[in-house]
């Protein structure tokens, strides 16, 4: 945490691409779900959601980079798992998105199980959860499919799109994306089937707990914002608000928040103010054309979804 002060901005490793979670725009802007959680997080610790350098990562590079203090934290769709949580030596935040790993195929194959597609090749991407899986899958069905491997995103669905395999595999989401920003998305299909749980997870070195605690307690902040109808375009009516967990949530009234974790007691007042709730946040990056995708698991636990926060007290 002293080490990011000093320097005046965080270092966040992120996707570039992954299409409504980190992309790198034809201005060389960032945007996407990942991109925001780091700049909520930036306002959080600087009042400014500029202050940071965005490090693209593949998915093969994450260890390294957060190991070796190349990146403070990293926003980029990595599943948590009991691997990575002990050998990385990391902390993890709460999830900001719950997804699960999908087989994408050419419509044309008229293709609606994963057993048709035993004697085919998939395609996937080198060092991720996704790349086990259908490893995992196929030799549990007895399926003869060839698993080809590339090193990121981009180059595994070109393989697809160039022939070298029947399908191919990632997070359903993603799948989505790159169908849905492809040249010809009717060209394209998913089967109806989830191979595992990838629950997408920022995370941080264990060294510093108190810059784990930021992290957590700013996501934390995004749900419960939402859940309260506050909004990057309201939370200015919310200052005066007479209900103490509003007021606890927004650092009024003499009530602690930020002064827990060492920053601006009012830490989630600037940062509803630059970067929105997990809601807004959720419909600029993933409800809009050509995604179009409903919240399903991803809703406010009072929606029937899984985003919870503990309460800021």
């Amino acid at each position: 945490m002293q080490a990011v002060l000093d320097r005046g901005h965080l270092n966040c490793g992120v996707p570039f691409e992954y299409p409504g979670f980190g992309i790198i725009d034809d201005a060389g802007i960032f945007e996407g779900i990942d991109i925001d959680v780091c700049r909520a997080i930036a306002v959080a610790i600087f009042g400014d959601a500029d202050a940071i350098t965005f490090r693209p990562l593949r998915g093969v590079e994450r260890q390294a980079a957060i190991q070796g203090g190349e990146v403070d934290l990293i926003s980029r769709l990595t599943t948590r798992t009991l691997s990575r949580d002990t050998t990385w030596g990391v902390i993890y935040g709460p999830t900001t998105y719950y997804d699960g790993q999908g087989i994408g195929t050419r419509a044309e194959y008229g293709i609606s199980t994963i057993d048709e597609l035993d004697g085919a090749a998939i395609c996937v991407q080198h060092g991720t959860t996704t790349e086990l899986n259908i490893t995992d899958v196929t030799s549990a069905r007895g399926l003869d499919i060839a698993v080809l491997g590339y090193p990121d995103l981009t180059s595994t669905f070109h393989a697809y799109l160039e022939g070298r395999c029947e399908a191919w595999t990632a997070n359903r989401a993603s799948i989505i994306g790159l169908h849905a920003t492809s040249s010809d998305p009717a060209a394209h299909a998913i089967l109806d089937i989830l191979l595992s749980k990838e629950p997408g997870t920022p995370l941080s070195p264990q060294s510093d707990p108190q810059f784990a605690e930021i992290i957590a307690w700013t996501v934390f902040g995004l749900f419960t914002a939402e859940e309260h109808g506050i909004t990057s375009a309201n939370v200015d009516d919310f200052l005066d608000s007479d209900d103490p967990s509003i007021q606890r949530l927004l650092g009024q009234g003499g009530n602690a928040s930020g002064s827990y974790l060492g920053i601006a007691n009012d830490f989630m007042v600037e940062v509803i103010r630059q970067v929105g709730n997990y809601g807004e946040i959720f419909a600029r990056n993933l409800s809009v054309p050509p995604f179009n995708l409903a919240r399903g698991i991803n809703a406010l636990w009072t929606e029937g979804g899984l985003m919870y926060a503990p309460p800021f007290r």
